[in-house]
């Protein structure tokens, strides 16, 4: 058994497709439901290591608070991940971390890179 952790929203098929793919494999999985259970500023920040990317790729720019907060013109990444924080709907979903890596499991296949 490996342990699993994704950051998890029941309500998106995107989501679901990724938990159902884990559970598939039989994995110790930990669901964090981040609208509920909200990263803090250092799970953002190790999550944004693991990953590679700056805050601005882990923003779903697409949400109305993303507009409403104007994240379109920030570039500070602390400022970023405090908007997340304090925004979680603006995290892109599913994140899946394992074992020091992690992936946005956008698409599904994605989680597919924590196993090679």
């Amino acid at each position: 058994m490996q342990d699993i952790t994704i950051w998890h929203n029941p309500r998106c098929k995107k989501s679901r497709d990724a938990l159902k793919l884990l559970e598939e494999k039989n994995l110790d999985i930990k669901i964090v439901k981040y609208l509920e259970q909200t990263p803090n500023e250092q799970e953002i920040k190790d999550v944004l290591l693991m990953l590679g990317i700056a805050a601005k790729d882990l923003i779903r720019t697409k949400e109305a608070i993303y507009k409403e907060l104007d994240l379109k013109n920030v570039k500070n990444e602390e400022e970023l991940i405090k908007a997340m924080v304090n925004n979680p709907k603006l995290i892109e979903r599913p994140v899946v971390i394992k074992d020091g890596d992690a992936v946005i499991a956008r698409p599904k296949e994605n989680i597919q890179k924590l196993f090679m």
